[in-house]
């Protein structure tokens, strides 16, 4: 007996192809739909997950496993959701997460719409994240491989759609992923995984921003007391924590320590300058009620989860870490975690430096 219909997100990757496999080995109902959100450039040495080789995959892959195909026009929407976003964020000293961005949007907001209006019940995606039950309601839970976990990505996801989400792969490893599209003999079983940021060719944010042609000022490069240190050329180039391509001479490794986009200043320092030894977070979204106390909070897709105490104030909260943590960027996303479980997050506003408390 057939299961309720599923549309499943497929970018043309092999993650998505296997979940949309695996959906029909449970016995659902599945339909493919993919979005087009940007025009990926032709001479970009890595393929992003926009191109139009990854759309005819993705109907490659429907057409092998005998399910209806659906395409979406979404670039104006995603221009303004996530590819504005990112701009706006590194014009305005911080670092963005467009991923978040377009997961809370256009996967999970929009799409999840477009499944209701095609008689689907659900959305699946290609995430390695899980959703498990506890106490009666469904929560975000870190996929199985932990070298492959999205759960960070997806915080930003409002808790009460995880009831119309279903995350197949997320109890499998990659490898494990690979197998399954291979069984089923898809095209893209040994397909190349897509880079981070789908629309920046070849992950250089930089080259992406400085091709937009925008009037972008240079500005002065400062010590923490205002010396100057030398020109930069334009806040978007720079990120908290940066090393790398900052062309000014010390005796000693200058690292981007703080960036002051209303005075158009770039404050560089000494590795131990980017150590904070805490941060306000704002526009949280919760997964279940918190409180004041201990917590373990994850800063980056990358890093571990660090301990340290949250204060909430008010829409925001406040968080102590036990140990200083390095390079604590604004514009990045925090996610508490309890175990494997999604506790909720928020957006970091601002650090506490450790040497100078500014």
């Amino acid at each position: 007996m057939t299961k309720e219909n599923v549309l499943v997100a497929m970018s043309g990757g092999v993650d998505s192809s296997a979940a949309a496999a695996l959906l029909l080995e449970r016995g659902y109902g599945v339909m493919g739909v993919t979005m087009r959100l940007w025009d990926a450039p032709a001479d970009a040495e890595r393929r992003s997950c926009c191109s139009l080789d990854d759309v005819n995959d993705a109907r490659r892959v429907a057409d092998q496993l005998g399910i209806p195909h659906y395409t979406l026009n979404m670039k104006e929407e995603f221009k303004k959701n996530v590819v504005d976003y990112f701009i706006d964020e590194y014009v305005s000293g911080r670092t963005p997460n467009p991923c978040i961005a377009c997961n809370r949007v256009l996967k999970f907001g929009l799409l999840l719409k477009k499944a209701r209006q095609l008689g689907c019940a659900k959305l699946a995606t290609g995430h390695y994240a899980r959703i498990v039950e506890i106490d009666g309601r469904k929560r975000l839970a870190r996929g199985r491989d932990p070298e492959k976990d999205q759960s960070y990505f997806l915080f930003d996801v409002p808790p009460e759609t995880l009831e119309h989400v279903l995350f197949p792969v997320g109890e499998l490893t990659k490898d494990e992923t690979r197998a399954v599209a291979a069984r089923h003999r898809l095209k893209t079983a040994q397909k190349p995984d897509s880079q981070e940021i789908c629309f920046v060719p070849d992950d250089d944010y930089q080259k992406f921003i400085a091709s937009l042609e925008l009037n972008i000022p240079p500005g002065d490069f400062v010590d923490k007391r205002g010396k100057k240190l030398g020109a930069h050329k334009g806040i978007p180039f720079y990120t908290v924590g940066q090393r790398r391509g900052l062309g000014v001479a010390a005796e000693s490794r200058l690292y981007v320590t703080n960036i002051n986009a209303e005075q158009n200043a770039i404050t560089l320092g000494a590795e131990n300058e980017l150590l904070a030894d805490a941060m306000e977070i704002q526009n949280l979204t919760l997964h279940e009620k918190l409180h004041d106390g201990p917590v373990a909070v994850q800063l980056r897709h990358r890093r571990a989860p660090v301990n340290g105490v949250v204060r909430f104030t008010g829409e925001g909260a406040e968080v102590r870490f036990e140990k200083s943590e390095r390079a604590v960027a604004p514009g990045q996303a925090a996610v508490f975690y309890r175990g494997d479980i999604v506790t909720g997050g928020g957006w970091i506003e601002r650090f506490f430096m450790t040497n100078n408390g500014a």
